[in-house]
């Protein structure tokens, strides 16, 4: 019995422009992440990174959570060329790096610590926001809060659950605390009955 004969080959032929996308860890770019942050002397978050493509980014180009260490980016990047995949992991390595050095102190997000690390990692110019092409899901506010003391309005999608006031108020009559006559009132239900 000739083997040969019975079993063919086969033979998959994809469009040369086609590109699987590969979902969750890239042991690649981790790689990577690990040397940039050895060479800043910052090994023990080196050895705790994490780095994912996450396919529920939809119109951020990445994102860091420093809880657990993880880097996720929107799969869409792929589609521009490598130096913008750089770019954005550094951008969200800097938020993880400016964490890691702050310890358990709370810093904003792109705040002076954030354009430290970002200057650490080769990225002085990075700006806040990025600029790619990604789609914009608009959604529907069916929420709007008032502020008690100044009467701005803050529309929202979803209702919100605490007690906040409104910053600039906070900031200009109780020097940045909290100020109860600032309180946030709902003054619209988007509830559809």
């Amino acid at each position: 019995m000739n083997l040969k004969s019975n079993y063919r080959q086969l033979d998959l032929v994809f469009p040369p422009a086609f590109s699987p996308v590969v979902l969750g860890r890239d042991s690649v770019l981790e790689a990577n992440v690990c040397e940039i942050l050895s060479a800043l002397g910052a090994d023990e978050l080196a050895r705790a990174i994490h780095v994912e493509w996450n396919a529920r980014l939809f119109s951020a180009a990445g994102r860091a959570d420093s809880r657990r260490n993880l880097i996720s980016l929107n799969p869409r990047l792929r589609e521009h060329d490598a130096a913008e995949i750089d770019r954005t992991l550094r951008h969200e390595l800097a938020h993880l790096l400016a964490q890691f050095r702050a310890g358990r102190r709370r810093i904003p997000p792109h705040g002076a610590a954030w354009r430290k690390a970002c200057r650490d990692l080769g990225i002085a110019d990075e700006a806040r926001c990025h600029t790619l092409p990604f789609p914009v899901k608009q959604r529907v506010r069916r929420f709007l809060y008032r502020c008690s003391r100044c009467g701005k309005d803050f529309p929202r999608v979803r209702p919100i659950k605490r007690t906040i006031a409104c910053l600039d108020c906070c900031r200009k009559f109780n020097g940045g605390k909290f100020d109860p006559s600032a309180r946030l009132r709902l003054v619209k239900n988007g509830d559809v009955s």
